[in-house]
């Protein structure tokens, strides 16, 4: 990478994550990963609204994704991205403790297999 391409790449990477909904999506996906129907019971938005921002930040190299059955996955590309949100949040002088995360909501809406997978197994007792 030339040093001439390096401001153009920076720009490129900060305009994939521009948008307000976008780094919500970022921070609710966190270190973990989630499917559109994740994020549809997190934040009440329409399917097509998430998706097009989905599908933006994976073109943009900002997430990765896996497919399982009729379900695609995203997670982070790079856990750094976080970091950066975090430190843009600093300097901007805002807090991100009530931001809504996947790991600290109830996502009982959610239809995916692994949510199912984790809904439908039966509590185990053991009597001594």
């Amino acid at each position: 990478m030339k040093m001439s391409d390096a401001p153009q790449q920076i720009s490129g990477l900060l305009r994939a994550i521009d948008h307000p909904a976008r780094l919500q999506i970022l921070l609710a996906i966190g270190e973990d990963e989630a499917c559109v129907c994740h994020l549809e019971a997190l934040f009440g938005w329409r399917q097509a609204y998430i998706s097009q921002h989905l599908m933006a930040m994976r073109r943009a190299g900002v997430l990765k994704s896996r497919r399982q059955g009729k379900f695609v996955y995203y997670r982070l590309a790079d856990p750094r991205m976080l970091e950066l949100i975090h430190l843009a949040a600093t300097v901007a002088g805002v807090a991100l403790d009530d931001v809504n995360t996947l790991a600290s909501s109830s996502i009982d809406l959610c239809k995916c297999p692994r949510c199912r997978v984790e809904e439908e197994t039966p509590a185990i007792s053991f009597t001594l």
